[in-house]
């Protein structure tokens, strides 16, 4: 079993940042995938970014390239998301989640484990 806990949210104004983190447990990862995802008022839940577990490699929604950042600690089992120049569109609950197979997947269903989220306002 994993557990994910995510934290780092806030209320900031447009163009601030913020830093989420991820910490997991009840397990060591090797080929995982952990990814965030963010689900705005009466919306559904959309991918924001995922980076490899291993190698590091990175995968981004096109709506946050070059603003975030995702990245990991190994040692201390975190992911990371760095969230630059902030927008009112950014304000969503962030979810952090892994995925239990090889290879990037954009959904939700792709992902066998979830954090409780954080909340991010961005206020204009």
């Amino acid at each position: 079993q994993v557990q994910l806990v995510e934290s780092g949210g806030g209320l900031v104004q447009a163009g601030d940042s913020l830093r989420l983190s991820c910490a997991a447990s009840g397990r060591t990862f090797t080929n995982y995938i952990m990814g965030w995802f963010r689900q705005a008022p009466g919306k559904e839940r959309v991918f924001v970014a995922a980076i490899t577990i291993t190698v590091g490699t990175r995968r981004y929604a096109d709506s946050v390239k070059g603003r975030f950042t995702i990245s990991r600690d190994i040692a201390k089992n975190t992911v990371y998301l760095q969230m630059n120049s902030l927008k009112p569109e950014d304000t969503a609950i962030y979810y952090c989640a892994v995925r239990d197979s090889p290879g990037f997947i954009f959904e939700v269903k792709g992902y066998e484990h979830w954090g409780q989220g954080t909340q991010v306002t961005v206020s204009s």
